[in-house]
This record gives C-alpha cells, structure tokens and sequence, in this order.
C-alpha cells in the first residue's frame, strides 16, 4: 500500500508538478539590474562614428556606435541586484571619434523598475531602466522605438 501511494508522489515531483496541480517549476533564465541605453546606429552617422559613454550613479561603459546597417545596438551599466526600487543618476556622453567633439550630452535620473524574468514567484528579481540615446534630444524613451529605418 505504501508502494501505491509514494509512486504517484515521486512522478508528480519528477514532473514538476505539485499536488494543486499547478506547475512551481521555474525557468532558470539569468538577468542583471542595470540601467541601458539603447539606439540606430544609422542615427549616429555611420560606421564608429561616435563612441557612447553612459554613466550610473558614478559608474561608466562606453562603446562606439557601431555599423550603421545594425537595425539597433546597446550598452548597460551594471547595479548591485539588491539596489531595489530606488532613483539614480544616469549621464549620456556622445562624441565623435574623428575630432573628440561632444555631439550629445545629457543626464537625468532613472526609476528603477522590478523584473521577474522566471516568473513573479521565482529568482532573481533584478531592477532595470532603459533609454534611447537620441541624436537630438539625448535620453528619450525606447517606447515606440522602431528597429528599421
């Protein structure tokens, strides 16, 4: 009798499955906290033609714009994943790589916002922003943000 009732109980847990018959299983998918700036390469005049510099509350990654038939590109500043729901400052620096001219600079402050990439009730809970490094405006919103020209 023993036997009859542990077997269904050992299939249901190597399943996955829990005996409410819901699926507590989580995906093991990875993610950072971090603030990132995205953009269109094209936006920035060609090949390399400007080297990108995001700063987050002090810390900085910088890139070059990269190849103008890239439909979009990006750079993130790492945050420490207990950072939580807090504000902080973020400083874009656009120049350009053949004179060293500042072609955008802005700074704003990010709200970060909570993300469960495995599911509300799984690990790890990261806290992310993300802008559009504008050519014009500097940190705009990515909303609406199309991929092709």
């Amino acid at each position: 009798m023993r036997r009859a009732l542990l077997t269904p109980l050992l299939a249901a847990a190597l399943t996955g499955c829990s005996l409410l018959g819901q699926d507590a299983s989580c995906t093991e998918a990875d993610a950072d906290s971090q603030v990132s700036a995205v953009w269109r390469p094209a936006d920035f005049g060609g090949r390399d033609a400007v080297r990108i510099r995001l700063c987050v509350d002090g810390t900085c990654e910088e890139r070059t714009s990269g190849r103008p038939d890239d439909p979009i590109a990006s750079l993130s500043v790492h945050l420490p994943d207990d950072i939580g729901a807090s504000t902080v400052p973020v400083r874009l620096t656009v120049t350009s790589v053949k004179s060293g001219d500042t072609v955008v600079k802005d700074s704003t402050r990010a709200r970060l916002t909570e993300q469960h990439p495995n599911g509300t009730s799984c690990p790890p809970t990261t806290w992310t922003a993300t802008f559009r490094a504008h050519p014009q405006k500097g940190l705009t919103s990515p909303k609406g943000m199309k991929l092709q020209g």
